[in-house]
């Protein structure tokens, strides 16, 4: 898939460690057929480019979804609705509220359809930085403790918890109601 390509040529030899959270995140969205159907590929593409926004050759702001959804779509002509995911990825709305640029990102990129965003909150928020699986609070507790508390990335994560827990339990009732052999 061109997606890979793309991600890999942005992270694998500046961030090898973004890298392989990328693919585990994009493993995960795989996991995720039985109740995306045709839209799939779609979340498959948004997962394996959403921190994109961090290589340096294309770190703008210094804002990753931001950087990454405008690379995308002004640089590299990606579909509009995958470009939308990335600029939006797990509750990416209130940590550009923390930066200041969360009209900046709002008015440039609207929200695409909930299930999608769910489903990508789910896959980046239960995978680790090493690309393997997790809980979401082992994953806001790593973030945190990562970046730490007081900072930008700590405090945003803080008010995104609800959030991300919400998110990824309504993608897993719908996994469990779309049943084993989905």
């Amino acid at each position: 898939m061109w997606a890979y390509d793309l991600a890999e040529a942005l992270l694998s030899e500046d961030l090898p460690r973004r890298w392989a959270h990328s693919q585990g995140v994009a493993g995960r969205a795989r996991t995720l057929a039985p109740i995306l159907g045709p839209d799939t590929d779609l979340l498959e593409a948004a997962a394996v480019l959403h921190d994109v926004g961090y290589s340096p050759r294309i770190t703008d702001t210094g804002f990753h979804p931001l950087d990454g959804a405008r690379f995308l779509r002004n640089v590299e002509r990606v579909d509009e609705r995958v470009v939308r995911l990335v600029a939006h990825h797990s509750c990416a709305l209130l940590e550009a509220e923390e930066r200041g640029l969360r009209e900046e990102l709002k008015a440039e990129f609207p929200l695409e359809e909930p299930g999608l965003v769910d489903a990508l909150i789910y896959c980046d928020m239960t995978t680790t930085p090493d690309g393997t699986p997790t809980t979401t609070p082992a994953r806001v507790a790593e973030i945190v403790s990562r970046y730490g508390p007081d900072s930008i990335v700590g405090r945003f994560i803080r008010r995104a918890e609800p959030e991300i827990h919400a998110a990824a339990q309504r993608v897993e009732r719908r996994l469990t109601l779309a049943g084993p052999g989905a």
